[in-house]
């Protein structure tokens, strides 16, 4: 009995790339906003999203929730953008076409970027690792900030639904699963921080054993600068990204669940 090959998977894989490829960016590397193919992309990628199990909200986002969102595409993407496969798989993974881990790429794929960039000198791939690093670790409080501010949104939005009158079932779900999808979206950003901190170290150590010079002591410097933020995301007190809350079941944690409340919580705070 002859079995019949399916390329099913290849094809997807193809159109995959051919998609990731054609993601508008505006300034700092972010998705271009109001991009009609940008909005297919996000729309086809919750549509994959859902259909793996994972939290989807049709709710509109929050200023905060969107500005969330465009901080976490740096961190969820490649550092190098001539790192091409590991980025075009990132972005797919960002749009949510492709799983989170889909990205998950290979440590060494910053180092080879910076060899393949001919333009650079020894003296400029050091200078690159450097600002790289450097960025992201001045951006990544910021963005800590923001998601503080979510969260704390998602815990008034979850407190509403415990008193509010004529809530449906769907609205409850559909506001658990904004509240999942924030939270996982942090969770991502911190998997995608420790990402970027392994190929930023591998490229260092690297750097320093094919071309050691006096430039590679700045750059060290950068990443531990960075790797000093990484407790602005912890703080957050989200769980890893692979963990039953982030696992595409859809699940809201249980600290921010629907809770009954005597009377309406203060939206806004006198002082």
């Amino acid at each position: 009995m002859r079995h019949r090959i399916s390329v099913r998977p290849a094809l997807a894989a193809l159109s995959a790339l051919l998609l990731g490829a054609c993601v508008e960016r505006g300034d700092f590397g972010r998705v271009k906003r109001n991009s009609a193919w940008n909005d297919m992309l996000e729309a086809t990628g919750s549509v994959a999203a859902a259909g793996r199990g994972e939290p989807v909200s049709p709710y509109d986002h929050t200023d905060d929730e969107r500005e969330l969102r465009d901080r976490a595409w740096r961190f969820l993407v490649p550092a190098h953008d001539l790192a091409w496969f590991e980025r075009a798989l990132g972005e797919l993974a960002a749009k949510r076409i492709l799983p989170p881990d889909a990205g998950a790429g290979d440590p060494a794929a910053y180092f080879g970027a910076l060899q393949r960039d001919g333009a650079l000198s020894p003296a400029s791939r050091y200078r690159r690792l450097s600002e790289d690093a450097a960025a992201d670790a001045r951006l990544l409080p910021k963005l800590a900030d923001v998601a503080a501010r979510v969260f704390a949104a998602d815990g008034v939005r979850m407190k509403t639904l415990g008193y509010a009158g004529r809530v449906s079932a769907a609205d409850i779900a559909q506001a658990e699963a904004r509240v999942a999808e924030n939270r996982c979206l942090v969770a991502w950003v911190a998997w995608g921080l420790d990402r970027r901190l392994a190929e930023y170290r591998y490229a260092l150590e690297h750097l320093v054993i094919e071309t050691p010079q006096a430039q590679a002591v700045p750059a060290e410097r950068s990443v531990a600068f960075l790797e000093a933020q990484r407790p602005a995301l912890a703080r957050l007190g989200v769980p890893p990204l692979a963990s039953a809350d982030c696992a595409g079941r859809g699940r809201v944690p249980a600290a921010v669940a629907v809770e009954s409340a005597p009377s309406p919580p203060a939206l806004v705070r006198k002082g």
